[in-house]
């Protein structure tokens, strides 16, 4: 009995909330980043899109909107894999100080050293050396590809390892080591190839071994699953044409670019990624690495001359809007584009997935993450203000597309609709009497009024204001 109540508790723990678990009710900010990224959906015409939101080990918010299979209607879910492209290179990267901890690879290793096969052409006769950590911030001044047209449709030939190495030879570095920053695909495959040859055992092995089964990540592999495609695994649509479409991608293996581009994941476990990391940064306790050398590897180790790139050992490291540093890296493969950000100070981590190319998802965590910081008090005030019988689309034709009307801890909340800002884009109405509100002004004062009306069934159809109307939708 005592076992089996312990681990009922367990699981309590690890269910995913809509915020009620947090210090905050975030409830009223997820009702708006499902709105906004319902209309997203629609007006940017994605296929499907999900996200997570994570706050240390707890799950605040998950969704998803559109379709993993356009073709059969297969909904989009959070448990809905896509191809997370270079999001792989993390992996890679904690492999590698995995090692490296062992005291089987050392940072300032030369590639040479440890892949006897490597021959890349070095122009540049008073380069240094080409490294592990030059690989890891990508400023070995190797190319950023492989000697193959992989990122060519329509059937993206990605190359085998037999054919990345042999293409080594006709190849040469662009830039000295240690000089500029390039992004580069190749850098990690060869970090990937590095793994096998220290370790003994194949990249994938490895990898499932030493970081996915321990943190159970069921749902991350390292590899697209074929059987999948269609149903659990999404299909990859590509960017919008002329006609405003998004043909079917067709399907791609990364073949010998797996440790820099092959991994599919959703966007729990993504999440779950992320809180094995800021599980790790709060103790002294090893779990797959070291604390310390998760944090060495979330420093700075490189910023390129123009002072807009810095690299730690495998992730972006930046600033982020809250002045706060920020860790992540982003995903763009064909047909897929997939971020994971987090926030260290905060502990937050923003994971999104979208099934189709020309898209940023850097913009929808972006959106998420301003909506929450714009939650105060996180409690809606108590009131007898109908807000449900306002709340809705509403028909801003020919001006704009709609906007939606909601609440807002304790004032009603309207914000247009689509958004790329969409907390910048809100605006407050304090109540006033019946059904008038007037606008809150930056500044607090209050501003014009908005009065809703009712049709003979008692129901709120259009407000007024500037002496104008607007309609209400159907639902």
């Amino acid at each position: 009995m005592k076992n089996l109540f312990s681990l009922i508790f367990l699981c309590f723990l690890l269910l995913p909330c809509r915020g009620q678990e947090s210090s905050k009710d975030y409830s009223e900010a997820f009702a708006l980043i499902e709105v906004w990224l319902d209309a997203q959906k629609d007006y940017e015409k994605l296929p499907g899109i999900s996200a997570a939101v994570v706050e240390d080990q707890k799950v605040l918010w998950s969704g998803a909107f559109g379709q993993a299979n356009m073709e059969k209607k297969v909904p989009m879910t959070p448990e809905t894999l896509c191809s997370i492209c270079s999001i792989s290179k993390l992996f890679t990267a904690v492999a590698v100080m995995t090692l490296y901890e062992e005291g089987k690879l050392r940072l300032d290793d030369t590639v040479e050293d440890l892949l006897p096969a490597y021959d890349v052409n070095q122009q540049f006769p008073d380069s240094g050396p080409i490294t592990v950590r030059s690989l890891l911030t990508h400023s070995s001044g190797l190319p950023r590809e492989a000697n193959a047209p992989y990122w060519t449709g329509p059937d993206f030939p990605f190359p085998t390892r037999e054919e990345v190495y042999s293409g080594l030879k006709d190849q040469q570095t662009l830039y000295p080591a240690s000089t500029y920053y390039q992004y580069s695909n190749l850098a990690l495959t060869l970090l990937g190839e590095i793994v096998e040859q220290v370790s003994g055992q194949s990249y994938s092995s490895y990898v499932q071994e030493h970081i996915l089964t321990p943190l159970q990540l069921d749902h991350t592999r390292t590899n697209l699953p074929k059987d999948l495609y269609g149903n659990k695994l999404a299909i990859g649509y590509s960017a919008l044409n002329r006609k405003g479409d998004r043909p079917p991608v067709n399907f791609f293996q990364a073949n010998g670019i797996q440790a820099a581009a092959g991994y599919s994941s959703n966007v729990l476990d993504l999440g779950k990624f992320a809180s094995w990391q800021f599980r790790l940064r709060d103790t002294t306790a090893a779990e797959i690495l070291k604390p310390a050398t998760l944090k060495l590897m979330q420093q700075v180790h490189f910023m390129d001359p123009n002072w807009k790139n810095s690299w730690g050992l495998g992730f972006v490291v930046y600033k982020g809007a809250n002045g706060t540093t920020w860790v992540g890296h982003g995903g763009s493969c064909p047909g897929y584009r997939s971020t994971l950000q987090l926030d260290l100070k905060n502990k937050r981590a923003y994971a999104v997935n979208i099934n189709a190319g020309g898209t940023n998802p850097n913009k929808y965590s972006s959106g998420i993450y301003a909506i929450l910081n714009k939650v105060k008090s996180g409690k809606s005030a108590n009131s007898d203000i109908p807000f449900e019988d306002y709340s809705g689309h509403y028909d801003a034709r020919p001006w704009g597309s709609e906007e939606y009307i909601g609440s807002w801890e304790g004032q009603l909340l309207m914000v247009n609709l689509p958004s790329g800002d969409p907390a910048d884009d809100i605006s407050l109405f304090k109540h006033v009497d019946g059904d008038t509100f007037r606008r809150v002004r930056d500044d607090g004062e209050l501003g014009e009024t908005v009065v809703f009306e009712r049709n003979a069934e008692g129901k709120v159809y259009r407000y007024k204001q500037h002496g104008n109307y607007t309609y209400k939708k159907k639902p």
